[in-house]
């Protein structure tokens, strides 16, 4: 069903110009078996005139229906579907026991490394004003249940995401999403309780309202035990 509004959003223009199109042909057939009817002198004709009119009028009523219903679908449903309802990646489980296994002596190695917190110059993507994340700042860390701040203002605006995936990976788990465009304010809250510790990226996604995503803006936090 997401696909079919996402359609009917997206190519809203020329639905109606084919509508448009397919209403004219079924007005003009309509008039001219109308015509057809009027003039017809004997029966037989009267009937098959009769039968043209009625196939015109029901594709009259066919796409008039199709026209209206675009026009509640993209006008009145669409605007008001929650934006998670549009959301193209699914929610990954970042807490799934790899199926490799490490010897207790390199475990025990890579826990007493000592491992780099990511720098500010690793953040991508943000835009001061458009798009960006102004807390958690790049390279913190955090804990417990936050709330994510920022922005999230572009043209032709849908929707946002947020997403949290580990660090140097493409596993990206989505967090929430909204619809509402942010200037330097709440884009939601953010439970870290629920992943292992360790380096993570943030990432926040805009959507226009063609379904449309801009480049997004990709942070790196530490996550750290409450």
């Amino acid at each position: 069903m997401a696909a079919i509004y996402k359609f009917l959003s997206a190519y809203e223009p020329l639905i109606y110009i084919g509508l448009a199109i397919g209403g004219l042909f079924a007005f003009r057939w309509l008039w001219q078996s109308w015509n057809e009817w009027r003039r017809a002198v004997y029966s037989l004709e009267r009937e098959f005139a009769l039968g043209r009119m009625g196939r015109s009028v029901f594709v009259v009523i066919l796409i008039l229906a199709l026209f209206f219903g675009e026009l509640i679908a993209a006008s009145f449903i669409v605007p008001n579907l929650p934006a998670s309802y549009f959301l193209p990646t699914a929610t990954l489980d970042l807490l799934a026991t790899p199926t490799g296994t490490i010897s207790p002596q390199l475990a025990t190695q890579l826990a007493l490394t000592p491992r780099p917190v990511p720098t500010l110059s690793n953040a991508s993507g943000c835009i001061s004003g458009k798009l960006i994340i102004d807390s958690p700042k790049p390279g913190t860390e955090i804990k417990g249940s936050i709330d994510i701040k920022g922005t999230v203002n572009i043209v032709n605006f849908g929707f946002y995401k947020y997403e949290v995936a580990p660090l140097n990976t493409e596993t990206w788990a989505t967090i929430a999403a909204d619809r509402k465009p942010k200037q330097n304010e709440s884009l939601g809250a953010w439970d870290t309780t629920v992943l292992t510790p360790g380096d993570y990226q943030l990432r926040l996604v805009a959507y226009d309202n063609q379904g449309q995503s801009t480049p997004p803006c990709v942070i790196p936090v530490r996550v750290v035990p409450p």
